[in-house]
Parts: structure tokens; sequence; C-alpha cells
């Protein structure tokens, strides 16, 4: 069975592409002083183009026909300054858009990645990394060609075009009327693909999002892949994948493809027109080999803009897709975020208050409805039940990764909402089932935790959780290089790297969620006397399964059903047999 990886195509909200140009447009208005020389530069090419026919002409009507070699020789030498002026003066307009454009493709990327780590875990519940991968990445790129040409192809050649036509018409404006005559058609041509080319590229663009999110999470998956023997199934899956890709790729190009020929056929029937008017209407004795000449390559001069433009607007409808899609990201507003009036939490001891707090996913029911409790500083609570319970969403409510719906969450007497989140998450310390581990050396990942850290205070933290003495036995001690994840450690040694982390922020209040669970037996008596000194003088919520690394909680709530179902001490909660020793005496058994 091939898994249904496309099920997640993005649908963006449909927006004015004129809106969308007019905002990707604003970040060159930051480069108005390089743009003004850019457009001085090419107000000076434009010119030098728009004179090369008129020498033309002079060199046939006056010194050719006339037999002036000196004049000719003199016309020649002018034309030759200025077009070599002309390729300077072309090379220097790219290296400096070229300069401007990778600038501010590198400003949107970082505004985009400062933007997404401002976003609550609910934007990245609904969104695969790869998919955010892609948008950063590849939707960026994407911008440099049209930032760049927006202003050496969409200025000048529209200046061209004008003073083109302008000259034509003043000259002789039959001929010029006659060379013009294509442009409706060209115009109705050109509106006729546009629409479909959009919609090319924007599904070329969803399906290479649904191509990367599923080779980042089936790279990040392998184990699993290859524990199972499911590599033909994904073989499969990513066959489809890539064939959609291709396909979609294809059919855009398709459509945008058209746009040069429609061009071109224009192009030709304006030059045969040109020609038919100059000989058959006007009639040869009228019109001048030289004035003939010249209109022709004026006619070159304007539909080589327009067809410039053509692949400017191309390139626009091919690319805009991806601006869209970032902008769709910017336009993401932050679910957490600090308000006008926002205190920095200080001096924190660590008393924390559910009033009556009620939080659901999305548009799910509700995982806790109307709970309260009360937690002294100091305190350590051990939280069990089921799966799916709640547990997590506690803690993370006190985290403020999620806000509650209805209700409150204090600390020291504070709504949450009030206080900003870095003062807040400076004085907490989490672990997670994943103790995520970076690329890096051990000492940089337990600096993470507080990025001041002297080496001393890393090593005392880890030998605080019995980290120190496997660090010391590796080659390079806290100096090993660690890979993504920190694969190459046992899951026990990358946990208590994960506690030495935790241990150096020296937070006020500690959340330690299933934070042993992947512990064997003889780890976890290191790392529970690693905890003891963890938990000491702090307000601390402990997620357990393992009933037997909580003896030492001061109290326990059993959460289940949305609500605190019990409360109190282990050795309470076991004389009272209810929900704890139910869980307690089944755990038991299995041991047994």
């Amino acid at each position: 069975m091939v898994r249904n990886a496309t099920k997640q195509d993005e649908n963006l909200e449909q927006k004015s592409k004129a809106k969308t140009l007019a905002r990707l447009f604003r970040y060159l208005f930051k480069y108005k002083g390089l743009i003004a020389l850019v457009l001085v530069i090419m107000g000076i090419s434009t010119g030098i183009t728009i004179v090369n026919p008129l020498i033309i002409e002079r060199a046939i009507n006056v010194h050719i026909i006339g037999k002036s070699t000196d004049g000719l020789v003199k016309l020649c030498i002018l034309a030759a300054v200025l077009n070599i002026s002309l390729v300077i003066l072309i090379k220097v307009r790219m290296y400096l858009m070229a300069k401007m454009s990778n600038e501010i493709v590198l400003k949107i990327r970082q505004q985009l990645y400062e933007h997404i780590q401002t976003l609550g875990f609910g934007f990245f519940d609904g969104r695969p990394t790869g998919k955010i991968l892609s948008r950063i990445m590849g939707d960026v790129d994407s911008l440099k060609n049209v930032l760049a040409n927006s202003v050496t192809t969409l200025i000048p050649d529209a200046l061209t075009i004008i003073a083109v036509v302008t000259i034509m018409l003043i000259k002789d404006w039959r001929l010029g009327l006659a060379s013009l005559w294509s442009l409706p058609i060209m115009a109705f041509g050109v509106s006729f693909l546009e629409k479909r080319s959009h919609k090319g590229w924007q599904n070329f663009r969803k399906k290479s999002s649904n191509l990367n999110a599923f080779l980042h999470e089936d790279i990040a998956g392998i184990r699993v892949i290859q524990s199972f023997h499911a590599e033909d199934e994904t073989q499969k899956t990513f066959d489809k994948l890539a064939d959609e890709h291709c396909d979609a790729f294809v059919s855009a190009c398709h459509w945008a493809d058209l746009f040069g020929p429609v061009i071109d056929i224009c192009w030709a029937a304006g030059l045969i027109a040109m020609y038919l008017i100059g000989i058959k209407v006007v009639g040869v004795e009228d019109v001048s080999v030289g004035t003939l000449v010249a209109f022709g390559s004026y006619i070159g001069m304007f539909w080589q803009p327009v067809m410039n433009l053509s692949n400017y607007y191309n390139q626009m409808i091919t690319n805009i897709a991806g601006a869209e899609r970032i902008f769709e990201i910017f336009d993401t507003k932050p679910e957490i975020y600090d308000n006008d009036n926002a205190i920095e939490l200080k001096d924190v001891k660590g008393e924390i208050d559910f009033k009556n707090v009620s939080f659901h996913y999305d548009e799910d029911p509700d995982v806790l409805h109307n709970v309260s409790f009360h937690v002294d500083a100091g305190e350590t609570i051990a939280l069990v039940g089921p799966t799916g319970a709640g547990k997590s969403t506690i803690v993370n409510l006190i985290s403020r990764f999620y806000d509650v719906q209805s209700g409150k969450v204090l600390i020291d007497g504070k709504d949450l909402r009030d206080v900003s989140i870095n003062s807040l998450r400076s004085k907490l310390g989490v672990m997670t089932q994943d103790n995520f581990l970076f690329t890096g050396t051990i000492k940089e990942n337990i600096r993470y935790g507080r990025l001041d850290a002297t080496d001393e205070e890393i090593i005392e933290a880890a030998k605080a959780v019995n980290a120190h003495e496997f660090i010391m036995k590796m080659e390079k001690g806290y100096d090993t290089e660690l890979s993504e994840r920190g694969a190459g450690l046992s899951a026990g040694q990358r946990q208590l790297i994960a506690f030495a982390r935790t241990m150096v922020s020296n937070p006020k209040i500690l959340i330690l969620d299933e934070a042993t669970s992947s512990i064997d037996t003889h780890t976890e008596i290191l790392v529970q006397q690693g905890i003891e000194k963890l938990l000491k003088g702090r307000t601390s919520f402990v997620i357990a399964h393992r009933l037997s690394t909580i003896q030492n909680a001061d109290r326990i709530f059993v959460v289940d059903k949305g609500g605190i179902m019990e409360s109190g001490t282990p050795t309470e909660l076991i004389a009272r047999k209810g929900e704890y020793y139910a869980l307690y005496m089944a755990q038991f058994k299995n041991v047994s």
C-alpha cells in the first residue's frame, strides 16, 4: 500500500497578485540610491541602443550612397565606442543588481526564520518540517531573479518601448502603425496563458513541498523503515510523489513555454506588415532604403523588450507562487505573544495555581475541563494517568506553549498571559521524552541550557546528574562532536546530557515529561540520584509511567477524563484504593 503523502496539499488563500508583488517590491525601496544609479546606467544604455539604428540609417543614406569614406569611418568609430561602453555598462548593472537581489533574499530568509521562531506549537503541529524547509529555502530562492529583473527589465524595457514607438510614429506614422498591428493579438494570448501558467506553478510548488516533506520524514525515520522492511512501500510512495512533481513541472512548463512563440509570431507579423506597407502602400520611391532598414531595426528593438517583458512576466508568474507561500507564513500570527503591558517575571518563588482551566486542541473536545489546583513553592508534583489524559497539556500550559481557552494559570499570583514569554521561560527547565541534541560538542549541547555558563559550571552540572564519568571516557571528553540527535550515544547517555543541560540552567520551576522513560534500570539509579539534586528547592512537575520513580513526590495528581481524579501522597493514594491504587497494582503485577 502506498502511503497517502499528498493529503497534506497546502491550500493557500487566493490573494491579488498585484498586492503580492507590491509587498515584495517594498524590499526594493530600501535600496533607492543603488536603484537610482542602476537607472542612470540603464538610461545611458537605452540611449545608446536607440541611437544605433539612426547611425545605420545615416551610414546608408549619407555616407555609403554618397561614397564618403572618411565620414563612414568616423561613424564606425563612434558606433564602436558607444557599443563598447554599452557592454561595460551592462556588466556593471548586472553586478549591482545581483548584489542587491542577493541581499534582499538573505534578508527575507532571515526575517522568515525569525518569524517562524515566534510561532507557537499549533503552527508546527499542523505542518511537516519538510514543508517549512521548502518555504525557507526553495521559495525564498525563487524570488531572486524576480527582484533583480524588476529593475533591470521592467523599467528600462518599458522606457525603450515608449521611446521606439515615439520615434517610429514621428519618422513615419503609417509604417509605425503597421509595425504595431499585432499587439492586441499578443495581449490576448499572454492573458490567456498567464492564468493557466500561474495555476500550474502553484501546483508545482505544492508537489515540491510534498516531496520535500516526505524525504525529510523518511530520512528521519529510516531506522523504523528498515526495521519493518518497509523499503518497498516507501520507494513506491517516493516514486509516486516524484512522478507527481515531474508531471506538475512539465504541465507548468507547457503553458509557460508558449509565451515565447506567441511573441515571435506577433513580431514576425509586425515586420511583414511594415515591409508590405512600406513597399505596396507608401511606395519604394517615398521610403529610402536606410529608413526601411532603420524601421526593421526599430521593430526588433520594440519586440525584443516586449519579449523580455513577456519572459519577466512569465518568470514572475512562475515565482509569485513562492512569494504567496512566504507571505502566508509572514501573515500567520503568533498564537502566544506578549501583551502590550507584559511585565518581567522576577524573583520567582514557584507557587503555581490553576483556576478553572479549560483547554482543547483545535476543534477537539476539552482535554482539561474546569481544572483547579494549588502547588506550593518547592513542592514536587507527579502527574500520572493514561495516555492522552492531559498530563503533558498541564505542563505545556505552565510553560505557556499554549494558552488556556478559559480560566487562569498563575505563577506567584501572576497570570502567565500578563508576563513576558522570555522572562517566564528563563525561569523554567523543561525535559521531555525527546531529549533533542544538536550537532556540536557535548559541551556546547550542555551550555545550550545557559549560554553564559562557564566550563566549570558545565562540568559541575554533568557531575550532578552522573554524566561526567561516561563523558570523560569518550575520546575527546566534553569536546566530543555529536551528530544530529546525538546519534552514536545510547538513549540513556543522551538523556543524561539533556539532564546536565537542564541542571546548568538552574531553573526555578522544573518540568520532567517522561524524562526517564528510555533509561535502563542501572542508568535510572544514577539518574534518580541526579534528579534528587535537581528537584531540591525547586517547584517540580514530573510526568512518569514508571510509578517507582515518583515515590518521593510530595503529591501525586491522577489525571483523567479532563480533570484531576485524585491527589495526595503516594501512601495516601494507595490507602484509598482508588484510581492510583489500580494503576500501581497493575504495574506491580506486570513487574512481578
